[in-house]
This record gives C-alpha cells, structure tokens and sequence, in this order.
C-alpha cells in the first residue's frame, strides 16, 4: 500500500522539481501584461485567485484577483517565458492546476470548485487541449489506484501488476501526445508519466527515446529557457542511471574517438593522450555556468599536470574568435583545444550523451571512462586516486 502511495506521490513530486528549475524572477509590477487568463469556476463565488510560479526563491505570485458572485475572473499579468506555472485558489494548496504558459497566451477555464484541480476544462491555446485531457485521464488513474490500495487479499505482486494495467491508458496517451508534439509546452507535464518512478525493471524503455526527442524539440524552439536545461539535465540522468540498470556503467566504455580542430585548424585526437589521465571537458565561451567553473578546472590542471593528468576541452561554440579570447581570458593553458563549431548540432551530444554543460568525462591511462560530470573535491580524489 505504502509503495503505490509513494508513486502517487513521486509524480507530484517529479511535476514540483521541474517547476522548480524553472529560475523565474518575474514580477507582477513594473512588466507589460502578455497573458491572460479568464473562466468561471462554479461555486466559488468571491474566492481569491492566483496565479504563481515555483522558483528556486520559493513561490513567486504573478497575478490576482478575487472572482465574482458567479465564479467568473479575469486574470493579467506578465511571463518572461514559456513555462510551469499554477493557478490556485486561496490558502488551499490543494486547489492548484497546472498551466503551461508562454508569453501572449490567452487562456480559458471552465470549472466547478469541487473538481476545480481535477476536471478543469481549459482551451484558448495549443497546450490547452493535452493538458485538460491528461488531468482527465490522470484523475481516473488516481482513483482506480486508491480502490487498489484498499482491496484486501492481494500479494505486492498482483498490486503492481493491476498498478501497471491500471496506468496504461495514462502512458498511452502521454507517449501519443508527445510523440505527435514534442514541442508543445504540456509536455512539460506529459513527460512526467514516463520517467521510471518505480525503477527499470518493468519500465518501457520506449520512453527513453520519446523523451530524447522531447528534450530535443525543447532546446531547438526554447533554448534559452530554465525549463529546457532541466529538461536536458533530467533524461541525461535517465539515461545514465539505465546504463548502470543495465550493465553499462562508464567503467566498461571506452570513451569515443575525438578527432577535431583547434583554433588554428590543427587536427588533434583524443586518442593520442592515451597514457595520461584526462579530464574531457565540453563548454563553450557563452555558456556562463561553464566560464565559472573554468577557474577550477585550471586550478586541477595545475595541481595534477606534473603527475600524468591533461585537460581535453571541448567547445560547442559557433564562432571561432569568441573561442579563442574565452580561452585566453579564462587561461585555460592546457594545449588540447577542439571544437566543429556546431553548437548543439556537433554529433558529440549523441556519442557521449550529454544534453547540458558545463559536461566533464573522465578517462584512465587506457582511455576508459570512469567518471562522468563529477566536479569539485570528488573530481580532484578520483584524479588523485587514477595517478596513484
């Protein structure tokens, strides 16, 4: 009983940590209005309403209002981007639906106050339709799963099975919806469905490539948004905790051949450190996260370089002479500089399977990976350890 609960609860819980990558700082005051969002909730006649966003600063509230004697409500405010945000009724955190909004969205909701956060009927914009349809679906799956929880006579094994029939009709539509839109912004609640809550084991590896593909659609039409990061950051973690899953810890693999340019044109291959310990570290001169945390790569490259150890650094920059003054800025006087000069289009992202950066992957002596986007004093012990 306590293991359904527990589902239940990871997929709120999944749904919150999303939300909260989401490093808004927008404000109600001093910002042009590009959204809307008007309705009439059945019985909630002079209600307070509001709309908020979860930051890493804890709740920030866009917009409010109080409804009228009928449950209707106007709602104005600005975003700063697409992204997860809630309308909520009052004190009553219970009272919350999930709204997907981007800049000049106008939305409608069409609700009653007893079923507000279950069965609200949304529409005004492309999101509007998944997101009303999934509540719907999701709504049904939590009650059959609560009827589950209180039947008596079943073995932990028959409960999950009936959890797993019970939940289809919710992957299926998330993995048709997602699949037909990637890019629509409800994906950043469909995709919730599909992470492995309850591990791999009888997980449906299908998920991962339509979550790839999301992740993908995310950062070619959002690429300078919080969402799409976190996105990025949570399926390479999927990824990497199915490899372990599955046998294919980084101990085992051999990092792939690099084999590109440096600033001045000149070929240089991953391959030929072999013999040393090397840290191959993806940035790029705009990444911010990635300038920041340069100066601690040199510091490693200076402790450690009289020892074996090299740093293989590898730029998705565009444009080559921003290349060549982040690295004089930053010294990074290690030699080994390689780049295509194709951003998020360089098959690298692929072949190491990395979605983010700053992104770090260490190898041995043998060219074998054994650790993958450590930083800090674990990085600077298993360096240590390797030059042993």
């Amino acid at each position: 009983m306590r293991m359904f609960q527990k589902c239940l609860f990871v997929f709120f819980v999944t749904l919150l940590v999303v939300s909260c990558s989401n490093n808004e700082s927008d404000s109600k005051t001093n910002l042009p209005e590009n959204f809307e969002i008007k309705g009439q909730v059945l019985g909630a006649a002079n209600q307070n309403i509001f709309l908020e966003v979860l930051s890493e600063k804890g709740k920030i509230k866009l917009a409010e209002t109080t409804t009228d004697v009928d449950g209707t409500f106007e709602l104005k405010g600005n975003v700063k981007g697409m992204g997860l945000y809630q309308l909520t009724f009052g004190n009553k955190s219970n009272k919350s639906v999930p709204l997907t909004i981007s800049p000049n969205d106008k939305v409608k909701i069409q609700a009653n106050y007893v079923s507000f956060e279950r069965l609200p009927i949304i529409s005004g914009t492309k999101w509007a339709p998944l997101i009303t349809e999934y509540m719907r679906i999701f709504n049904e799956f939590a009650y059959q799963q609560i009827q589950l929880m209180n039947t008596p006579g079943l073995s932990e094994p028959q409960q999950l099975e009936k959890f797993y029939q019970l939940k289809k009709p919710l992957d299926i539509y998330a993995k048709s919806m997602l699949t037909k839109y990637p890019s629509n912004p409800a994906a950043i609640v469909l995709t919730t469905t599909l992470t492995p809550a309850m591990g791999f084991e009888n997980w449906d590896t299908t998920n991962l490539s339509i979550l790839k593909n999301v992740e993908k659609a995310f950062r070619n039409k959002y690429p300078r948004s919080p969402i799409s990061k976190s996105l990025s950051q949570q399926v390479a973690q999927i990824q990497s905790a199915y490899d372990q899953y599955t046998g294919k810890a980084v101990s085992q693999i051999k990092a792939p051949e690099i084999n590109l340019p440096n600033p001045d044109g000149k070929m240089m291959k991953l391959s030929d450190l072999k013999g040393k310990v090397v840290l191959i570290d993806f940035w790029a001169s705009w990444c911010s996260p990635c300038r920041k945390e340069n100066p601690n790569v040199v510091a490693l490259y200076k402790k450690f370089v009289s020892r074996g150890f090299t740093v293989f650094s590898v730029s998705l920059d565009s444009d080559v002479e921003a290349w060549r003054r982040a690295i004089k800025a930053d010294g990074l006087i290690w030699p080994t500089h390689v780049s295509d000069l194709k951003q998020w289009e360089t098959p690298l992202t692929q072949l190491y399977q990395f979605n983010s950066i700053p992104y770090t992957v260490l190898i041995d002596q043998n060219g074998t990976i054994v650790a993958t986007n450590l930083r800090g004093a674990a990085l600077e012990q298993k360096i240590n350890l390797l030059l042993k």
